[in-house]
């Protein structure tokens, strides 16, 4: 017996120290300093304004968030610390109180302090939706069916939602405070007070909290110089601490609001924001410390800018000023963060508090440029701008304007109109591998034909120009953002080209290219054009328009990928053409001493065969057109060369590489 009871006190020990150990060993990964924050309420707290540009970069990492709900666009999952940024609720809320009261203790607190929010809020609810005992009549019996999918968010139980949340916290750091805006759904509630109690202490509780440690921060509502649509609630919240008596209010007198007078805009939630963490600071005992609030330039647009070219009439912007800065709009109350992406450059657009965002650009180089929008992570078309299509797709596009040096692409006063003509032509040879046709299934392509001013007049048969595009774009590209029919019309009427037709197809180059060989005379990507080219569109033309169906009159020319198909074509069919020219070509891997049979070796029968051979590139591009250049001239091929000053990769590049290219064909 008497060992039985020593063996008994050796057991009871061992657990007492077992019990000792257990909690430490719990709490070792606890950080004391990790201050954690239980953020709840109704709208305000949800937060019902855009946040602006200064308030969407992040903090940084002493500013945590434990999201409620999961939010893919964001990455972020619920449950899963993340850094805090607007928003902080829910995917489509604004900014909330939260966010500034978190920047705000990370000012005041010393750098080795966390700042930890979780948050939960409902836009409309009231004080019964929190309360643990009332919660399920209150979503079955009292809310209104708009507020259904916000309940849903947190399986209809906000409360159970943010204790359990809370407590997965509590194994990383410390609750330090409860933060609540609420009250204006509860207008004139008399037990109001005594329900906000009732959530209190059951936090309290729930939680193994003491209401000394961790008080609670009641924020006060719009008050609208007096015209707040709830401002019947103000009294009843400065009441508040005569109920809970480690509870503050944080006051809202002079925080700006929205419209509406019952929602704070940004600044105010910014001001209320910063007031919560001031008496957070204060209360643990730190000199409150406000962070630096980047006012937003305003952007002026000056009174110089005009109304863009490429804007659909109508429409105000875009926008470009004297300096070349492009100044855009649009019009997206539901959008959080919008972008302006142009020229390989991306502008936040700054939103007008009335859901408005403007952006302006640093002054772009004159020429044609593509740009698109972005919306919270989606890319589309600016609706204010014509549609071109580029970039493997529809796209926007800005003209930033030239001086009189532009002329010769603009249409002119005084000279005769040419015509670009929209067609469908037949075609056999449209599904087929490495060129060769997989069967005779007809199919209908697009292209797009310039008829001369004077081709309407008479019987008379003209040259013609097969013109390509580049990659990514499509058969209405040289019309349309190279403005050919302009170069063409006053070419010809100063007498500096030929009159001519142009052939402008798709070329199979629309879609991506999605690798292979890229080499001159060997790839594939758009060699499914070059049976159709040779065996549907030039029959085609030669058979519905006036030409002079012979090599000697018909010419091809391309820009940049085109300009890759241009050389394949014609090399491989010199008994079709007698003129070609690159521009800005894509022409890779092409050896003067085999590439095309050898056709470049043996010069002096190809200066015979092709009348003339133009290349081109900008200045500021790099496309080896230049050792292109000097590879032909050392093997004796005779090829005229012109240089675009200052310009890329662009298609101001490309026009004036039509013009320089036009005068020269069709004459000997």
């Amino acid at each position: 017996m008497k060992d039985k009871r020593h063996l008994s006190r050796v057991l009871l020990r061992c657990a007492l120290v077992a019990m000792t150990l257990l909690p430490s060993k719990l709490m070792a990964d606890v950080d004391p300093n990790f201050y954690i924050f239980l953020c709840f309420g109704q709208s305000n707290m949800e937060g019902a304004a855009k946040p602006e540009a200064q308030d969407i970069a992040s903090p940084g990492p002493r500013f945590l968030l434990m999201p409620a709900v999961d939010d893919a666009q964001r990455g972020r999952k619920k449950g899963e610390w993340c850094e805090a940024t607007a928003p902080l609720c829910r995917p489509n809320t604004g900014l909330t109180p939260a966010d500034w009261f978190g920047r705000t203790l990370v000012a005041s607190l010393p750098e080795n302090i966390k700042i930890g929010v979780i948050h939960v809020a409902i836009g409309g609810i009231k004080i019964e939706g929190f309360m643990p005992d009332s919660i399920e009549n209150y979503v079955k019996m009292q809310a209104p069916n708009w507020m259904k999918g916000m309940l849903a968010a947190y399986d209809n139980n906000p409360y159970k939602t943010l204790v359990t949340l809370a407590k997965k916290a509590q194994q990383d750091g410390v609750i330090k405070g409860i933060l609540m805006h609420q009250g204006e759904s509860n207008t004139g509630d008399p037990d109001w007070a005594k329900k906000v109690q009732n959530v209190y202490d059951h936090l309290l509780g729930d939680l193994q909290l003491k209401p000394e440690e961790v008080p609670l921060y009641a924020g006060n509502i719009v008050q609208a110089d007096g015209k707040g649509v709830c401002i019947g609630c103000k009294k009843q919240i400065d009441e508040l601490p005569q109920t809970i008596h480690t509870s503050q209010v944080i006051s809202s007198d002079g925080c700006s609001n929205g419209p509406d007078r019952l929602h704070f805009d940004a600044a105010g939630y910014r001001e209320l924001g910063c007031r919560y963490g001031e008496a957070v600071a204060k209360f643990l005992g730190y000199e409150p410390k406000r962070p630096a609030i980047e006012t937003a330039k305003k952007i002026v647009v000056p009174e110089d800018a005009v109304t863009a070219e490429t804007t659909i009439p109508g429409n105000e912007f875009p926008k470009i000023d004297k300096e070349g800065r492009a100044y855009f709009y649009i019009h997206a109350p539901q959008a959080h963060k919008v972008v302006v992406d142009i020229c390989s450059k991306k502008y936040d657009m700054q939103p007008d508090g009335k859901g408005g965002f403007m952006a302006v650009t640093d002054p772009l180089v004159v020429g044609f440029h593509y740009y698109f929008l972005s919306i919270d992570g989606v890319n589309f078309i600016d609706p204010a701008t014509e549609t071109f299509f580029g970039c493997n797709r529809e796209s926007g596009g800005i003209e930033i304007p030239e001086g009189p040096e532009g002329d010769y692409y603009r249409p002119q006063q005084g000279i005769a109109h040419g015509q670009v003509r929209s067609i469908y032509y037949p075609s056999y040879n449209s599904e087929s591998v490495n060129g060769k046709s997989l069967n005779d299934k007809l199919t209908w392509r697009h292209a797009m034909i310039y008829t001369p001013a004077e081709y309407e007049k008479g019987k008379k048969r003209y040259p013609v120009l097969y013109l390509q595009h580049g990659m990514g774009e499509g058969e209405t590209s040289w019309a349309i953002q190279g403005k050919m029919q302009h170069i063409m019309d006053n070419a010809i009427a100063k007498g500096e080209a030929v009159p001519m037709i142009v052939v402008m197809e798709s070329g199979d180059v629309k879609a991506p290219f999605r690798g292979g060989n890229n080499q001159a005379g060997r790839s594939q990507y758009g060699a499914s054009f070059y049976r159709v080219m040779t065996e549907d569109l030039i029959p085609y033309i030669d058979s519905n328009f006036r030409t002079k169906a012979d090599r000697e009159n018909r010419a091809m020319a391309g820009l940049s990928w085109g300009g890759h198909q241009t050389f394949d074509l014609v090399m491989s069919n010199l008994d079709k053409f007698a003129w070609m020219g690159a521009f800005s070509g894509a022409i890779f891997g092409l050896d003067v001493n085999t590439t095309y049979d050898g056709a470049f070796a043996r010069s002096e029968e190809f200066n015979k065969r092709i009348h003339y051979l133009f290349l081109s590139c900008g200045s500021e591009e790099n496309f080896g057109t230049g050792k292109l250049v000097d590879d032909l001239r050392d093997a004796g091929v005779k090829v005229d060369y012109y240089v675009s000053p200052g310009t890329h990769h662009e298609w101001l590049t490309w026009r004036r590489s039509l013009k320089e290219f036009i005068p020269h064909l069709f004459k000997k």
